[in-house]
């Protein structure tokens, strides 16, 4: 009988130290909604700010941490800024060095979440949202880099978006 209190007690403490649920980060312990207010946007590529807000509303309702509500409602309050779009050659055509045949897509933005009451700081990064994409055409004289970027755009915005929400409700 003994013994079989012993192992009882042994298997039952390997757990404690296991939760149900979501495990937030220290300083988002008390913040269950959040409002994500349009971003700014300090680029040259119009119609961005909408676009990033929904994208994170998407990821962080996926993601279920969180509760996405309105402002009047919300313990913590998301805003951010578009900061830059940068385009760097990562493959050239072959036969031809000088004509680029696929990009790496970077959107630099810095966010913050402040605490609704307050109005303090809880959580303030710098994050990144990378992609690539190939430019079509055959030759120069057919092909549209810009057009490709403005594809690729959507997918960079996910990149960052999905990143966000894994610091927020991660930490990492």
């Amino acid at each position: 009988m003994r013994l079989l209190l012993a192992l009882l007690t042994l298997s039952l403490c390997g757990c404690a130290g296991y939760t149900v649920g979501p495990i937030k980060p220290t300083p988002m312990k008390q913040i269950h909604r959040i409002a994500v207010r349009n971003w700014k946007n300090d680029t040259l590529e119009p119609r961005m700010e909408v676009l990033i807000a929904t994208m994170i509303i998407k990821q962080l309702q996926q993601d279920g941490t969180y509760e996405i509500t309105d402002e009047a409602r919300a313990d913590a309050i998301l805003d951010g800024t578009l900061l830059a779009i940068d385009r760097r050659p990562t493959r050239s055509l072959r036969g031809n060095i000088l004509q680029t045949r696929e990009y790496q897509l970077t959107l630099r933005a810095r966010y913050t979440l402040t605490e609704k009451g307050t109005g303090k700081p809880i959580e303030q990064r710098n994050i990144n949202g990378v992609t690539s994409f190939f430019v079509t055409g055959q030759n120069i004289a057919t092909a549209d880099s810009n057009q490709d970027e403005r594809q690729a755009i959507p997918l960079a915005i996910e990149d960052l978006a999905t990143r966000l929400t894994s610091v927020l409700s991660e930490g990492w």
